[in-house]
């Protein structure tokens, strides 16, 4: 991808902002912290100084969304963050999930029993230096696709500690559209975090559903994550543009409704700076075409 100056802040970032409610404004670019954290998101990173300068980027560029969990490391992450950027920026809102933990050897473990459920919230409030969550995702799923059944009984011990004052917001990750309605009955869903993407795009029907109510919808993997997505199409269209697969695959998630929340996430300033300038690239009509015949 052509190299772009860097400058202090973007004047207006791709996308805009998304408005979830009168207190939560996000820049539709946002940026996923998970790859601060060491190899397969354990332990901590080979170049702290670096992961800190990432972070300060993300600030100066204007991005007002930061995604993050304090299973990232476990607990490096948001360590990081807070050194990086405590005190927190007015703007700046940080969203945060829980409903898993990790082994000693980082191996990835439902916890979503309730004292494990209050345990990770706590230990987010610690280690992000708040007394308030902005917002905390219930993670229920797999890996990168929903299992059914019911979410009430964690999702009501988040409601609880939200009536605690210990959380402003509450969102759903890795759900269905039977378990979204299900946590709407019990408190109000802000966002939803699932797996979607150019060529994975299950949830195109919900993501529709989501915008109607005002609802962000904020994919994860936008390059199909721990199986890469190969894709001759993709790669074809990103060289006919001049520009990278990844530039490719945020454009067209911004450009495929405007609840969609991007939160990529890279080591790199570089390669920061290039997510936001690539999630601004305006997709031609025949580009868009192509790209959507990769649906599975």
């Amino acid at each position: 991808m052509k190299t772009i100056s860097k400058p202090t802040t973007f004047t207006k970032l791709p996308g805009g902002t998304f408005k979830l409610t009168d207190d939560l404004i996000l820049t539709r670019v946002g940026y996923g912290a998970m790859q601060l954290a060491g190899p397969h998101v354990f332990g901590p990173p080979a170049d702290h100084d670096g992961a800190l300068a990432v972070l300060r980027e993300v600030v100066e560029l204007g991005v007002t969304h930061i995604d993050t969990s304090d299973f990232y490391g476990p607990h490096i992450t948001n360590q990081l963050i807070k050194e990086a950027l405590h005190p927190y920026p007015e703007q700046l809102r940080i969203v945060t999930k829980v409903g898993a933990r990790r082994d000693a050897e980082g191996n990835w473990l439902k916890a979503l029993a309730p004292d494990q459920l209050r345990q990770a919230v706590h230990d987010n409030l610690k280690n992000l230096g708040l007394d308030k969550l902005d917002v905390v995702n219930l993670r229920v799923g797999g890996l990168d696709a929903p299992e059914p059944g019911s979410i009430a009984k964690p999702f009501s011990v988040l409601a609880e500690m939200q009536q605690q004052g210990l959380i402003k917001h509450l969102g759903v990750s890795t759900v269905n559209a039977a378990q979204i309605a299900e946590a709407q009955s019990i408190a109000p869903v802000v966002c939803v975090q699932n797996f979607y993407n150019i060529a994975h795009r299950q949830d195109d029907s919900l993501i529709d559903s989501l915008a109607e109510q005002g609802i962000a919808y904020v994919p994860y993997f936008p390059l199909g994550g721990f199986s890469p997505l190969q894709s001759d199409t993709l790669s074809s269209v990103a060289v006919r543009l001049d520009t990278t697969p990844m530039a490719v695959a945020l454009a067209w998630l911004l450009q495929r409704s405007p609840n969609i929340l991007l939160i990529p996430g890279t080591s790199s300033a570089e390669h920061l700076r290039e997510n936001v300038a690539g999630a601004g690239l305006q997709l031609p009509a025949d580009a868009i075409k192509e790209l959507d015949s990769i649906a599975d």
